[in-house]
């Protein structure tokens, strides 16, 4: 369907108007040049279509094309599948939309897609010029909606170190949005999580600059299809989120203030934001909910148009979180009116405003007493017209219902999810190699603890089959799962329940012990109601003493820990045989885990935190300035009780013979480093192979390691391969004293190996 054929009045004409336009081109021309990989005739095209639009809007449709609301306002279906809008609704969608978030969210597949395009139907013949709306999701797990496939979160991606089963998930995550009518998700965050005490820790990718690097290119290609699934209409657009140093709140609480150095900004916090916009292509960004050194993120130019914009080439749509521009007045404190709270996000760049009725709403009447915000508001509108054209709605506005049922939550996808899932699980201990079981159909199992699942023991059975005893019990709850703010349960309410899993676990010959923290001990903390952030990184309730316990049997132990944030496990490493961490999994996550312990599969997942013994530690990521490792802690030492990158195998792996082409290069020359790693266990396994570096002497203090390269490679037992690594220059520059981002002359130090904590090293130096 044409864009002259949605309506019979406003639009009819465009094409005359596009043509009669051509004098447009030079007042356009910026928007050629662009980040995003269109040719440069699609572009022009795009370009002279938004100009023509936007020449026909009035000044309240065009601010209605920066606003989105939610589905739940008054979006609702019929049980006879028809449409339903509330009076706001209608009012609302008189003038147009840039968007709605969640449509049909609690509906079938099938349904959610003959919803969406009755909606869609809607605002195009009931608006005078008949532009579509972007419908929008989320996926930390996979599209946020009924009848999806549930993936890990992203932390379990990144457990994976492998980019590109991370961009397969995504893609089944775009094709399956697309299929709902669906056109954005407000993900992948590209924040980097460090202080474990954040209820959001497990939405981000990782610790680590490189590693979350990698991960957000991969999901954001992958949402979108490598770009051209945008227009083709399979795949949707991603919003890259929290733009910039979200997961660097102050005290792991969220809407705190955040203090990051200029240097650890440019070096540590914006690649991942960078590489998804001039890498990956993300046709959106979303400002951060909180300030960066006093300047609130949602009032600063400098973030969002200078360098986003001017120096980053970002030609998509930037959007607000939720009712972030209004909060610059009666939360950050930073604009004296609810009228200047609105100007400020409109003179910082922000396209879109998110839900609020006290900001965006009061842009046409602002425009009136100052026309000389018009210029901004027709720019804003252009970037989100722009990304309509690029997702081809007003081609093609509607979703063909046919080709939904059996492509949604299909057996590859789920099979996906599992071989996710198997990727991901990390082998923190194995003593005297407790696992995998040997004979473990001639053992009685208990299934203990209050992470374990209601298809715990399905799953184990459809690994170990129907003639394998269980003993099943969960013993206790940790809290009251109150959905906005949980409170754990005493212990003496939890104390006989304790009992009942000790006595159960009594009767097993080997005990897996269920233990951690779920959506309730871990999740986003709402702005108006709800907490998710804590104070203590120990396990919840009576957790530590259930571990003590059961040791004391004299029994097998392995511990299957599942948590969104990272723990101070220290109880669990120091009295379990065996501990598989699974962070939060699949749908079906208890399917691998039931394979990894009876050695149906091999564990291959690697830290992408790192795990203190004590919140008293934090902040504690393996890449701190080298200096801060100098002392260790009274009574407990300095080493953490997991590495970054750390994972143990069933198979052993060695590392050895490190070649550097070249230990002398010049600051602008690339060079090669390889190892071979050989496989000496019994297993095929599956083993990442980790390039760090150190730069020995800088203009600025230095970190005492950083994550430069990786490989996930698969060896059979006694195989031997060769791993090759392009050093190229960018890896390693930084920020120096100047404030200028080079390659300084020095010496470095190069490790290859298994984790941060270990591998093989060589010396190299670079020369003017």
């Amino acid at each position: 369907m044409q864009l002259t054929q949605y309506k019979h009045r406003g639009l009819r004409h465009l094409m005359e108007v596009v043509c009669a336009s051509l004098c447009l081109f030079g007042c356009v021309a910026s928007f050629v040049a662009t980040s995003m990989p269109l040719s440069e005739q699609k572009e022009a095209e795009i370009d002279l279509k938004v100009e023509s639009l936007l020449s026909q809007m009035t000044l309240e449709e065009k601010v209605a094309q920066m606003r989105i609301f939610h589905a739940s306002l008054g979006v609702e279906h019929s049980e006879d599948s028809k449409l339903v809008l509330s009076d706001v609704v209608k009012q609302k969608l008189a003038l147009g939309i840039a968007g709605i978030k969640n449509p049909g969210e609690f509906l079938s597949p099938e349904q959610a897609s003959l919803h969406n395009n009755q909606l869609q139907k809607y605002i195009i013949e009931n608006s005078r010029l008949g532009i579509p709306a972007m419908f929008i999701t989320e996926a930390y797990n996979g599209v946020d909606a009924t009848g999806t496939t549930r993936f890990g979160r992203p932390m379990n991606m990144a457990a994976t170190w492998n980019p590109n089963l991370v961009k397969r998930v995504w893609d089944t995550i775009g094709r399956e949005a697309r299929l709902r009518g669906l056109h954005m998700c407000h993900s992948p965050e590209a924040d980097i999580m460090r202080d474990p005490r954040f209820g959001r820790m497990s939405e981000g990718y990782s610790e680590d600059t490189f590693l979350t690097t990698q991960m957000v290119v991969a999901a954001v290609t992958g949402v979108q299809g490598d770009f051209t699934g945008l227009m083709d209409g399979t795949h949707i657009g991603a919003v890259t989120k929290h733009f910039a140093g979200y997961g660097q709140v102050e005290g792991g609480r969220n809407f705190a203030s955040i203090q990051i150095s200029e240097r650890t900004l440019k070096d540590e916090i914006l690649p991942p934001f960078k590489a998804a916009v001039q890498q990956a292509h993300t046709l959106g960004i979303m400002a951060s909910h909180g300030d960066l050194n006093g300047i609130a993120s949602h009032g600063n130019r400098a973030l969002l148009t200078d360098l986003l914009r001017d120096e980053w080439g970002f030609q998509g749509y930037t959007v607000s979180d939720s009712n972030d521009i209004a909060r610059l007045h009666y939360f950050m404190g930073v604009a004296e009116t609810p009228d200047d709270a609105a100007l400020m996000g409109l003179n910082a760049g922000l396209d879109i405003d998110l839900y609020a009725e006290d900001a965006y709403a009061y842009l046409p009447r602002l425009a009136k007493g100052k026309p000389d915000i018009i210029a901004q508001i027709d720019e804003a509108v252009r970037h989100v017209l722009r990304t309509k054209f690029i997702l081809g709605l007003f081609d093609n506005p509607y979703i063909d219902v046919s080709k939904v049922p059996g492509n949604v939550r299909t057996p590859a996808s789920l099979a996906l999810a599992h071989e996710a899932d198997l990727e991901s699980i990390i082998l923190l201990k194995n003593d005297r190699h407790t696992l995998p079981l040997k004979h473990a159909e001639k053992a009685t199992i208990a299934l203990i603890g209050p992470l374990l699942g209601d298809q715990t023991e399905l799953h184990f059975r459809k690994v170990l089959g129907d003639k394998v005893a269980f003993v099943i019990e969960q013993g206790f709850e940790l809290t009251d799962q109150n959905k906005y703010e949980p409170k754990v349960l005493p212990d003496e309410v939890n104390r006989a329940g304790l009992e009942r899993a000790v006595d159960a676990a009594s009767q097993g010959d080997v005990v897996l012990l269920f233990l951690g923290g779920d959506e309730y001990t871990s999740k986003e903390a709402y702005f108006a109601r709800g907490l998710g952030d804590r104070a203590s990184i120990q396990p919840v309730g009576l957790q530590n003493e259930l571990v003590r316990r059961v040791k004391a049997l004299g029994k097998p132990v392995i511990v299957v820990l599942k948590h969104r944030r990272t723990l101070a496990i220290t109880e669990f490493a120091e009295h379990a045989d065996a501990i598989l961490d699974t962070w939060d999994l699949s749908e079906q996550g208890d399917l691998a885990v039931a394979k990894m312990v009876v050695g149906q599969a091999v564990p291959s997942g690697k830290l992408p935190v790192t795990v203190p013994k004590h919140i008293g530690q934090l902040p504690f990521h393996y890449s701190q300035k080298n200096i801060n490792f100098k002392k260790a802690y009274m009574f407990m030492g300095g080493d953490p009780l997991y590495p970054f990158g750390f994972g143990l195998s069933y198979a052993d792996f060695e590392y050895s013979e490190l070649v550097l082409s070249s230990s002398q290069v010049k600051a602008g020359e690339s060079f090669e480093a390889s190892v071979m790693v050989t496989n000496t266990g019994d297993y095929t396994a599956k083993e990442v192979v980790q390039l760090y570096i150190q730069d020995m002497i800088g203009s600025v203090i230095r970190p005492a390691n950083e994550l430069k390269g990786f490989e996930k490679i698969e060896l059979k037992p006694g195989e031997s391969r060769r791993v090759s690594f392009t050093v190229t220059p960018d890896l390693l520059a930084f920020t120096g004293k100047d404030n200028v981002t080079k390659v300084e002359p020095g010496d470095f130090r190069l490790q290859v190996g298994t984790s941060s904590a270990s591998g093989v090293f060589a010396q190299f130096k670079v020369v003017e």
